[in-house]
């Protein structure tokens, strides 16, 4: 049996605990109970959570071994900082343990107790440089969904915690498990720890259906070469209204947009897939793959080659 501790204080962000799911989906699809969590706190008792949810917790002192302990991270770290007996806890548990994991902001605490020296890290990018302030001797990187650096584990905000949770599942079982297990909780799919934070489909947010449409249409459509005329002929708009419109609701031009979607899609494929990057560009409308390289080290600082390995990596 391997004993999971998720190690929660006051505030803790609810969506964290919203990762034991994936251990108890891993539970049903092995058809035995390999994964055991318990709820832990310093005291033990009731502690709630930002939405002002009670949990029962265990005190860390009637503890029993820890295979991996899960830092719960809270909505402002630097309005909320750890308390120095969770520190000098995490200094003399985290080595002992199998493994360490900061969801979110849970990252800060971590690091506050010395097991992210020299070491690469991510967190929620709203507090990313704010780390990386703190902790000068942290590797943070700010545009990945999670990170694995020898027994320690850290993730991106929210629902990046769910990937960590099914990436150490698949540590344990397989990419089968997995698979199965992401299925199961009908995650839309599997996203590795080096993909991007960011959607560009979600940093666009238009405000009417039309501009929406001829996004859908757009990413839908990337191996097209996607003018304005076609655009814009899709949502029943002249060529010129059809680029003023859509730049005053995402703040971006048609042609930026359409290459940001076309880059986000490509990193994709990737990352996750074993198509040579000839297919790759052709697939999403890169003109070839020196194209393609291009664009890949403007919008990210490193080449396909790169992001394929560190994906690879990271899984």
């Amino acid at each position: 049996m391997h004993r999971i501790g998720y190690l929660l204080s006051d505030g803790f962000q609810v969506m964290a605990i919203s990762t034991q799911s994936v251990f108890e989906y891993a539970n049903l699809v092995l058809g035995e109970p390999f994964y055991h969590v318990e709820n832990f706190s310093m005291a033990g008792g009731e502690v709630r959570s930002s939405l002002g949810m009670s949990i029962g917790t265990r005190a860390v002192s009637a503890r029993r071994q820890i295979d991996t302990w899960i830092v719960a991270g809270v909505n402002d770290p630097l309005a909320s900082p750890p308390s120095e007996d969770v520190l000098a806890f995490l200094r003399r548990t985290g080595p002992r343990a199998r493994r360490i994991g900061g969801i979110c902001t849970g990252g800060f605490v971590v690091a506050g107790a010395g097991l992210l020296s020299q070491r690469r890290a991510t967190t929620h990018w709203a507090y990313a440089r704010e780390m990386q302030k703190l902790f000068a001797d942290v590797r943070v990187e700010d545009d990945r969904i999670y990170i694995v650096d020898g027994p320690v584990w850290t993730s991106a905000g929210m629902t990046a915690g769910l990937d960590m949770a099914l990436a150490m599942v698949e540590k344990d079982h397989g990419a089968e498990v997995a698979r199965s297990v992401a299925h199961k909780l009908v995650m839309h799919q599997r996203r590795s720890g080096g993909q991007s934070q960011h959607s560009e489909m979600l940093k666009l947010t238009p405000k009417s259906d039309r501009i929406q449409r001829a996004l859908n249409y757009a990413r839908e459509n990337l191996s097209r070469p996607l003018t304005v005329d076609e655009l814009a002929e899709k949502v029943n708009l002249s060529p010129r209204q059809f680029s003023r419109v859509f730049t005053l609701e995402t703040g971006q031009s048609p042609a930026r947009a359409v290459e940001s979607l076309r880059l986000e899609a490509a990193r994709l494929m990737v990352e996750q897939s074993r198509h040579s990057l000839d297919v790759i560009a052709k697939e999403t409308g890169f003109r070839d793959r020196r194209h393609l390289r291009e664009a890949f080290v403007r919008g990210f600082g490193l080449p396909p080659q790169a992001v394929r390995r560190e994906a690879r990596e990271a899984g």
